[in-house]
């Protein structure tokens, strides 16, 4: 008879390490880098241990985004993990319009958060605050007036 090997599980623990932030050179803070994206919007999130508050290109984000519904959006990953006291975010945001701008800010931050504590991941997942939304507007097609919208049709 043949003998079967008996295929032997090695269990890994996995070590919660503190987050990593990058090295800084001389004179400059350390930090935690992540990118947002939605539609044509472009977020580079840099969070902060010892900041408090978000800075969107160079700006506080309450008179970046005037309407409280996305003042509201770009901070609500940090309120929900209840750290707003204790990190702060710097935000380089380009292209889109604001509520895409708003929405890659949210993706990025999140994105973020997980690099700073992995156990994160599962309440902004839950949340929704992890899914990249990718829907983008479709390019114009030759012979029509819109991406799919045809001439009108005439009999005579």
């Amino acid at each position: 008879m043949v003998e079967k090997k008996s295929k032997i599980k090695k269990t890994v623990k996995k070590e919660i390490k503190k987050p990593a932030f990058a090295k800084a050179s001389a004179g400059r803070e350390k930090y935690l880098e992540a990118v947002g994206r939605r539609k044509t919007s472009i977020a580079r999130v840099r969070l902060y241990a010892k900041k408090s508050g978000v800075i969107v290109n160079e700006k506080d984000y309450l008179k970046y985004f005037s309407i409280p519904r996305l003042q509201k959006a770009v901070i609500s990953p940090i309120e929900e993990m209840k750290i707003a006291d204790k990190v702060g975010a710097i935000v380089k945001v380009k292209g889109g319009g604001i509520k895409s701008q708003a929405e890659a800010i949210r993706l990025g931050i999140a994105r973020v958060l997980i690099l700073y504590n992995s156990n994160f991941r599962k309440r902004l997942r839950e949340m929704g605050y992890l899914t990249r939304d990718a829907r983008v507007v479709e390019r114009k097609k030759y012979g029509l007036k819109k991406a799919r919208r045809a001439p009108q049709w005439q009999k005579r």
